[in-house]
């Protein structure tokens, strides 16, 4: 598995990580317009000062730049500045750069190594973590990708500081989603100190990002090309979540933001099914409720739309097999699993008009 350092600043050590790592001191820096801007100085200064070699590229900060037009551009430029298979790629953003970073870096020149340095609290606790990588096309969201495990994973928890509060409060659903998968204890945890992981206040933010890639990376180590149904299980919420994705176009609603309601309903058919006792089902919702979002957003992008029309959207998902959707529910706070078979529609669509009733617009 990759190493995963957190520490501030984690920069100041660049050069002994990448020699620990056997990492040539030549290295394509991507960023995207955001992150050049808030750190791409401090960055860039740390690898003059440490007798680095390295191209810059941009890219712009939407989730359209996960795209093979954006590839294709960015082949093109590291082609024209000579970059070979000497060289690594220093992802240095949130999801898209570091999913788009990584897709480029497993493809060029049959695959060069990748660093991922998170930016945002989503990152640093899922994307970043366990080396899939991928762009998306029109029919669905990250369809063309690789399994490509990041040499290193760097982490500043600092650098969350600059994020606007949605940011943060979508970065805390997946941090949520591990307590419900894997530890209700750590589950307890975020739900006794939510307020300041929220505020990125030390030293629970740390804790909450330390447990959180703790268990992902366990995960995914026992599990890495998500053959047994393990891996599968870190997708709680995220069959429902691609649907709301897809029906906003991947544009009107986050990735954090979509997670935490799929896990609301999530939640309402593990109950529906008698998985989760109706006390667990109120317990988690407890904790779901304490997200804010956007004025608006629930009732546009998840309440007003027919549970029909949803569950429609849904199977774009990439998971499903045999045009069947899998779903990952919980038989119990901190343990999922993966259904062994289809469900009836019907039970879907009753669960998702339950999660309507108790979601906060």
């Amino acid at each position: 598995m990759s190493e995963i350092v957190i520490s501030t600043p984690v920069i100041a050590n660049l050069e002994q990580l990448f020699l620990k790592h056997n990492l040539t001191k030549k290295t394509v820096v991507l960023f995207d317009e955001n992150t050049k801007e808030l750190f791409g100085k401090e960055i860039l200064t740390a690898l003059e000062k440490q007798d680095f070699k390295w191209v810059e590229l941009v890219i712009p900060a939407r989730e359209t730049s996960k795209s093979f037009r954006t590839a294709y551009r960015l082949y093109g430029e590291l082609i024209k500045a000579e970059v070979d298979r000497s060289w690594n790629l220093l992802a240095v953003g949130g999801g898209v750069v570091g999913d788009l970073g990584g897709y480029v870096a497993a493809s060029y020149y049959r695959g060069i190594p990748v660093i991922q340095f998170p930016t945002t609290l989503l990152a640093m606790t899922d994307s970043s973590i366990g080396g899939k990588v991928a762009i998306n096309h029109s029919q669905g969201k990250n369809l063309i990708g690789f399994f490509h495990m990041p040499e290193l994973v760097m982490i500043d928890p600092s650098y969350l500081k600059s994020l606007p509060e949605r940011e943060v409060y979508a970065g805390m659903a997946e941090v949520v989603k591990y307590g419900f998968i894997a530890d209700k204890q750590f589950l307890n945890y975020v739900n006794r100190h939510f307020k300041d992981i929220i505020a990125i206040q030390e030293p629970c933010i740390t804790e909450a990002i330390r447990q959180s890639a703790m268990i992902k990376s366990d995960v995914v180590e026992q599990d890495f090309r998500e053959q047994s149904g393990l891996r599968a299980t870190l997708n709680f919420g995220h069959t429902f979540a691609h649907g709301f994705e897809k029906l906003a176009d991947y544009r009107h609603i986050r990735h954090g933001e979509a997670v935490a309601i799929g896990m609301i309903c999530a939640l309402h058919l593990s109950e529906t099914l008698g998985k989760i006792s109706r006390n667990e089902l109120q317990e988690g919702l407890a904790v779901l409720k304490k997200f804010k979002f956007r004025r608006g957003l629930v009732r546009k992008r998840f309440k007003d739309i027919p549970a029909e029309t949803i569950l429609e959207s849904m199977h774009s998902d990439k998971k499903k097999v045999d045009k069947q959707l899998r779903y990952v529910l919980l038989e119990g706070l901190g343990k999922a699993y993966l259904h062994p078979e289809p469900l009836d529609n019907r039970i879907v669509i009753k669960a998702i008009e339950a999660a309507k009733l108790s979601v906060q617009a």
